[in-house]
């Protein structure tokens, strides 16, 4: 067993954990943190990306233990004071998510790549996004959604 120390979503945590158990697990299990989707548990689909010091991650291939003394952000962590994040509104506006579950992931992606290149260009946004995979949506009202939300969050 490890102890591990992180903050996620900017409190601190502290857990004894297998050097195995996984940073998803963790996170979901460990921290109640459930917004995080487990998926292909391989790192193909995103569905558990995360932010791992800002850094888009897929937390299913990260072990818990890796994750000392970092800085985790999750879905949960992108609404403040109650009021949606700019990326969650347009998700809704633009009619980005069906069945909900590549969400948290693609929030995360989008969010990671947005806060350090505000000003991408379409074809490097639809590269970034095609790494998460969505089954419902056919990824044009998320690529719609996440340009609006650059729009709004541009300085």
């Amino acid at each position: 067993m490890h102890d591990i120390a992180f903050t996620l979503n900017g409190r601190p945590w502290s857990l004894r954990v297998e050097p195995r158990r996984t940073l998803v697990d963790a996170i979901r299990d460990d921290c109640g943190a459930t917004g995080t989707h487990i998926g292909c548990e391989h790192g193909v689909c995103g569905a558990c990306t995360i932010l791992l010091d800002g850094e888009p991650v897929r937390s299913c291939l990260m072990f818990a233990v890796q994750a000392d003394g970092r800085a985790l952000r999750t879905v949960e962590g992108l609404e403040k004071d109650g009021a949606l994040h700019p990326l969650q509104r347009a998700f809704i506006d633009h009619h980005a998510l069906q069945c909900g579950f590549c969400t948290p992931g693609f929030l995360m992606l989008a969010v990671g790549v947005l806060e350090r290149t505000p000003n991408i260009s379409d074809e490097a946004l639809t590269d970034v996004l095609s790494s998460n995979l969505c089954r419902c949506t056919g990824y044009q009202n998320i690529v719609r959604a996440v340009r609006a939300a650059a729009e709004e969050m541009a300085p």
